[in-house]
């Protein structure tokens, strides 16, 4: 995976996230793919761009990247 597959689907999980849900999905998604991010020393505003959303939500993508020390996702 890239940075503009990450875009890709970071811009996925944002527009199919409930309403309401839209920041809680980017939180998810840095948990997703934070070892991928990591261990490829991609750029998060880089991602963020690709996924053409604010560039604000970058500091989201990191909150998640964070977390996921932390946090197993649920694969349903």
């Amino acid at each position: 995976m890239n940075e503009k597959d990450l875009g890709q689907e970071l811009r996925r999980m944002y527009h199919n996230a409930p309403t309401g849900y839209q920041v809680a999905n980017i939180h998810l998604f840095g948990i997703k793919y934070a070892s991928v991010i990591q261990r490829n020393n991609f750029n998060v505003k880089n991602i963020v761009a690709e996924a053409d959303i604010s560039l604000s939500y970058s500091t989201e993508v990191s909150k998640g990247i964070k977390l996921s020390r932390y946090v197993i996702p649920n694969e349903d």
